[in-house]
């Protein structure tokens, strides 16, 4: 009875145990067991308890077991896709199996993989888009919709800087979203945004001219911004006015001339002429309006030769006072005629110019002698000094030629050395006067001789010109 006593509480503790592995693994296992052969409660009551702590800490350790298997590899997951979103696109989680969290690993590292590819590549093309823009000379500006810079070249930040100084005229009522488009591209910008097409123009922001090519920026079909590209043609542009400003000179001045000689020399051929002096004063007509021509020529053909490099310039050492007083001397009876009062004022030392050409530094006087006494009223002065400066450790002499003429407008101040630049827009002249290109030859004599010129002129004040002409060559010794 005993015997059968222990092999019951035996079995009893095995199928406990079974059946606790099976609910644990999730199977549920219906049980009966025939007690009958069991007297002894409190033994089963104990083998429950047994039975149960060893089924939980079974239990306990399978599920410590499944947790560390598959919360590590996703704990190592987020971990590097944290790293991933600060830029560490580098970073890979280790593969420890082949089941399903092996193969999540292997793709995530694949696709890290292939999103390190694709940020190398933009930042590839970012930096070549930057230093293509960085080596423009043209100014690129990219604005949005609301008309805020997202986007600008070196050249393009500076013009802003500039332009920004611009205020909105007073009463002008542009809505103030577009307030970091400047006010010359305004109306080019509202433009490409409302039609959404290329629009070019030419814009003039104080002094200067900019060509502007405007492009609109769209996504899905809408516009969402625009892209300026600007130029500062102000040289161009000058450059073809002058073009322009030279052709109708040149036929003007030779029109002229022309004219006169036509008419005169039809005037002889149909003996309109009563007397011999009647007649010898169409030929006098025709004679000097021949020598203007000739000068007129003359003075191109040596302007054309200086603006190449080919004239002969003789250079030796000179008295530059020596030269003023001769010039001066010249206007003098011509001076006292129209009633204007001609002076110099020289030092006492000599001033030596060691290379230059006294010849062409003559015509530079008498040039702008010349336009003194045409341009300066009746009891006026004109002055001519001289003297000796130091200026960056090299030797000079300033020459100064003032008058108090009518003046040169403002305007025209930086046109002034250019061929046939003349401030009179009525292009008139007296019979007697100049051919228009005595300013750009001095100029030019002036720069052969590595000197500069500059003009100072106040409208009914007078007019100042003054030329610095080194007293050493270029490359000689400086001063101490």
């Amino acid at each position: 009875m005993l015997r059968r006593s222990v092999v019951g509480k035996l079995w009893l503790t095995i199928m406990l145990l079974v059946a606790l592995i099976l609910i644990t693994l999730g199977t549920l296992l219906l049980l009966y067991v025939d007690l009958t052969f069991t007297s002894a409660t409190n033994e089963i009551m104990m083998l429950f308890i047994i039975t149960g702590v060893i089924g939980f800490l079974l239990t306990t350790f399978f599920a410590f077991f499944l947790i560390t298997k598959i919360t590590q590899p996703l704990v190592q997951l987020k971990k590097a896709a944290d790293q991933i979103s600060k830029g560490e696109y580098r970073t890979r989680v280790p593969i420890r199996s082949s089941d399903e969290i092996g193969e999540l690993g292997n793709t995530f590292n694949h696709m890290a993989s292939e999103l390190d590819t694709i940020i190398k590549d933009l930042y590839h093309e970012k930096d070549h888009l930057s230093s293509v823009l960085r080596s423009m000379a043209d100014a690129v500006i990219t604005f949005d919709a609301a008309g805020r810079i997202i986007l600008t070249n070196p050249e393009g930040q500076h013009a802003m800087e500039q332009w920004s100084k611009l205020s909105w005229s007073e009463g002008d009522q542009h809505p103030k979203q577009y307030g970091e488009v400047p006010e010359p591209l305004y109306e080019l910008y509202r433009t490409v945004l409302r039609e959404g097409r290329d629009l070019s123009s030419k814009v003039n922001v104080h002094d200067s001219v900019w060509s502007v090519v405007m492009a609109p920026l769209t996504s899905n079909e809408s516009v969402r911004g625009a892209v300026v590209v600007m130029r500062n043609v102000t040289e161009e542009y000058k450059l073809e006015k002058l073009r322009r400003d030279f052709v109708a000179n040149v036929s003007h001045e030779i029109r002229t001339p022309l004219s006169m000689l036509q008419g005169y020399s039809e005037a002889l051929m149909d003996d309109i002429a009563a007397s011999p002096e009647e007649r010898q004063e169409l030929v006098q007509v025709i004679y000097d309006e021949s020598l203007r021509m000739s000068r007129l020529v003359k003075d191109l053909l040596d302007l054309a030769r200086m603006e190449a490099g080919h004239i002969e310039m003789n250079f030796h050492e000179v008295e530059l006072g020596v030269l003023i007083r001769r010039v001066t001397r010249k206007f003098q009876v011509f001076s006292k005629e129209r009633g204007i009062t001609l002076r110099y004022e020289l030092p006492d030392e000599p001033m030596m110019l060691q290379a230059a050409d006294e010849d062409r530094l003559e015509q530079v006087l008498t040039n702008l002698l010349d336009n003194a006494l045409r341009h300066t009223p009746e009891d006026a002065r004109i002055w001519v000094t001289a003297e000796p400066i130091a200026k960056d450790d090299k030797a000079y002499v300033r020459l100064v030629v003032k008058d108090q003429g009518r003046g040169i407008p403002r305007e025209d101040l930086p046109y002034i050395f250019e061929r046939f630049y003349k401030a009179d827009k009525a292009r008139t002249r007296a019979p007697s006067g100049g051919t228009g290109l005595g300013l750009a030859i001095v100029k030019n004599i002036v720069d052969s001789h590595g000197g500069s010129i500059h003009v100072e002129s106040q409208i009914n004040v007078g007019t100042t010109f003054t030329i610095l002409l080194p007293v050493m060559p270029a490359g000689s010794k400086t001063l101490p």
